[in-house]
Formats: structure tokens, C-alpha cells, sequence
């Protein structure tokens, strides 16, 4: 493959949303960082772990998923999974939980460095591998974790008593929080906190909608950096006012005619599933380059909680895509694919997330069926770069482009 000659990046305006949004996500790592220099406690998190607990509590928490992604992204992931696979982890792990481990242990990579921490904050509405991640980071750390239960919900909607049940526990959660650190819960401060997650929240789901227009205002990869402070900032005013502002902002480029997608738009897609983040430009532009633009991704509508009371914010974390059954899960895809108007689905099978994977051959199957569209996938892995194949992808999106173009003549 000839060499990939870089064009110089575009300078980025200071007042944009896409500014604001990097300057959020980087102070998430440097905010803690200067708390821990001032002996304040930091905490690793499970992003899925309700963020509401700890920014009401006044903590600073990292998210290890986050740095993971970041860490494999800037071209580290395969040197931190071999170190927690020379310490006896297997190789078909979580790459996330592998680089986690290993960051634990050398406590230093140039991809990304975090605070060390004092405690852990884990929630299993994401899958049961974080259970024995977060377990072994606490014994091997000789810090407390805190455990989070969110079943897996066989039933289309979230019971009263499963509700019920996390609400109990994120009782339990608040006061473990409370002994541990000495921070005091308000309910007044929560009030203001879920108020800011709402108006975030709207935001993100009115931004990533304005892919329905057609060509799309924005290039459907920049949710995937985007969606970063949807994870660790969603309750803080300054995530609110940026969301507010990229969705403005797509809005206006809709107005004008223009887009973040720098090519002409010839096809519409979904991607399902998490991003390959080592693999994140070679994925770009292998679509960019057939005028295919990812519109829509249920991960990136996923970190978006709309909800109204404690009550209802515990049912909503028990709503998230690992936790709902196929029905359900299928259901939302269906209808980000019919109101966003896309014209096929691009799945990653992806081999650190088998949970996600495994259920995504039938689903797909019947996304498919019921919006009348093509559905390929690619081998990969969201953050080991030995588990994926430029030429395997390549195959799999010209084949996919070939049969929308098809499609598109026979329309």
C-alpha cells in the first residue's frame, strides 16, 4: 500500500463547538490530575456508571474506556495488551480491560495518562467482563470498589421492580460515596446536575439527528470524538452550552449548504457497533473515498439519558444497549435507519466485545429485512490493532457500495 501522504489539518476555531467539546474532554484528565496533586480522592469509572453520583458529589473520576480508546487511537493498544498478556491475561479479553490492567501496572503510556486511583465506581449494564476487570483492578490496587448490578432486562420495558432494585443500589452507591470521601449528597445539587444531563442530553440527540437532512450537515465520524463528553461531562453547564452549539452549528451548516463530510455524499450508512480506533482513519476514509458518509451510530445516541427524577434516571440506566433484549435493541436501530434515511448497515464484529458481537447476527439480519437495505460486516476490534484486516474492510465496503449503487439505479 503506497504511503498515506497527510494533509495539513484545518485550524480549528476556538469559538466552535468542536473546540469547546476537545477543551471538555481534555480538562476530564487534567481537572483530575490537579485534584489528586491537591490530595483530593480520584476515582476510576465505568462509563455507564451514573455520571449524575459522582458531579453531584463533587468528585473527579476517569473513565478508563476512554483512555483505552484514546491510548489505541494515537497508536499504543498492542504494547499495553501485551503487557497484561505477559502478566497471564488472554488474549481474548477486552482489549479496553487488557490496557486498562496494564496502565494499572506501569501507571504511565504516551497515548494517554490518567490519575492513579482511590477508588472504583463500576456499573454491569455494559457487560459482566467489567465485573472482573474492576475486581482485579481493586485487588491488585488495594482499593475499594463499588458494584453497580443492572440485570439484563429479557421484557421490552424496564419493570418496577427492577427499578426498584437499582435504586436501592444507587442509594447504597451514594452512601458508600459519602463514607469514603467525606463528600455530602444535595439533593438541590442533583437537581441541578440532572437538569444539565437533560439539557446536554436533548442537545446531543437533536445534534445527531440533524443527519436526517440529506446530503447530512456533519461527517458521521465526528460523533465518535464528540460523544467523549458525553461520557464524562454530560451533568457540567460548559457540556450543555457546546452541545447546545454543535447542534446549532449543524443546523446552520444545513442552512448554507455545507458539511463536515468533505466529499460529495453519493450513500448513507450505519455502523454498528464501537469504533476501531487504531484503525480509525484507515475505516474514514475507506468510506470517505466511495462518497459513503456513517450517519448514524446507536453507540454515539447511546451516552444521550432523557429522563425526570431519580426514579426515572434509574430506569434509564437500565436501558442502555447491553442491557435491552433484541427486540428492543433492534427497534431503536430500526428507526435511527428509517429516519435518517440510510441506505445500508456496516456491522464490526468486533472480538473484545462478544456480548455486543454475538447478538448482532440475527439483529442485523432483521434491520435488514425491515428497512430494506444491505448488511455487511468487517472482522476488527476496538482497540487491539492485531484483530483487523485493511483488506478484509476494503472488500467488505466495495461490496457494500456496489449494491447500494445498484440499488440506487434500480430506484
Amino acid at each position: 500500500m503506497a504511503e498515506e501522504v497527510k494533509k495539513p489539518r484545518r485550524p480549528v476555531d476556538p469559538n466552535s463547538a468542536k473546540y469547546k467539546l476537545g477543551q471538555i474532554a481534555a480538562r476530564a484528565y487534567s481537572d483530575a490530575v490537579e485534584a489528586k496533586a491537591r490530595g483530593e480522592m480520584v476515582g476510576w469509572c465505568s462509563s455507564n456508571f451514573p455520571v449524575e453520583i459522582p458531579e453531584t458529589l463533587g468528585l473527579f473520576v476517569v473513565y478508563p474506556e476512554n483512555q483505552a480508546a484514546a491510548i489505541a487511537a494515537r497508536g499504543y493498544g498492542e504494547e499495553m495488551c501485551s503487557i497484561s498478556e505477559a502478566d497471564g491475561y488472554s488474549n481474548d479479553i477486552c482489549a479496553y480491560a487488557r490496557i486498562s490492567l496494564a496502565y494499572a501496572k506501569v501507571k504511565k503510556c504516551e497515548g494517554q495518562d490518567m490519575p492513579q486511583p482511590d477508588f472504583l465506581l463500576c456499573c454491569n449494564n455494559i457487560c459482566n467482563c467489567m465485573i472482573k476487570w474492576y475486581e482485579n483492578l481493586s485487588k491488585e490496587l488495594h482499593i475499594p470498589l463499588i458494584m453497580i448490578d443492572i440485570p439484563f432486562n429479557p421484557d421490552y420495558e424496564v419493570s418496577d421492580a427492577e427499578t426498584a432494585y437499582v435504586k436501592a443500589q444507587f442509594l447504597a452507591a451514594i452512601r458508600q460515596l459519602e463514607q469514603l470521601t467525606g463528600k455530602a449528597w444535595s439533593d438541590e445539587r442533583y437537581r441541578e446536575v440532572m437538569e444539565l444531563s437533560g439539557r446536554s442530553s436533548r442537545a446531543w440527540l437533536r445534534a445527531t439527528a440533524k443527519a436526517c437532512y440529506t446530503p447530512s450537515p456533519f461527517n458521521g465520524f465526528d460523533l465518535l470524538n464528540h460523544m467523549a463528553v458525553m461520557v464524562t461531562a454530560r451533568g457540567k453547564k460548559e457540556a450543555a452550552e457546546a452541545m447546545e452549539l454543535l447542534e446549532k452549528e449543524y443546523e446552520e451548516n444545513h442552512r448554507k449548504g455545507e458539511s463536515t463530510f468533505r466529499t460529495e455524499e453519493k450513500h448513507r450508512i450505519m455502523f454498528e457497533g464501537i469504533a476501531c480506533w487504531p484503525w480509525l482513519r484507515v475505516t474514514s476514509s475507506g468510506l470517505k473515498s466511495r462518497g459513503i458518509n456513517m450517519v448514524t451510530t446507536i453507540y454515539a445516541d447511546a451516552f444521550g439519558f432523557i429522563y425526570e427524577d431519580f426514579d426515572d434516571m434509574c430506569r434509564a440506566y437500565a436501558q442502555v444497549p447491553n442491557a435491552i433484549n433484541l427486540e428492543k435493541a433492534r427497534d431503536k436501530r430500526t428507526k435511527l435507519c428509517k429516519d435518517i434515511h440510510v441506505e445500508g448497515l456496516l456491522v464490526h464484529t468486533n472480538r473484545s466485545c462478544k456480548l455486543w458481537s454475538g447478538f448482532m447476527y440475527e439483529m442485523s439480519r432483521q434491520i435488514g429485512e425491515e428497512c430494506g437495505i444491505p448488511v455487511v460486516s468487517f472482522d476488527g476490534d476496538q482497540a487491539d490493532p492485531r484483530n483487523f484486516s485493511e483488506a478484509q474492510y476494503d472488500t467488505r465496503v466495495q461490496g457494500l457500495a456496489e449494491i447500494m449503487e445498484a440499488n440506487k439505479e434500480a430506484r
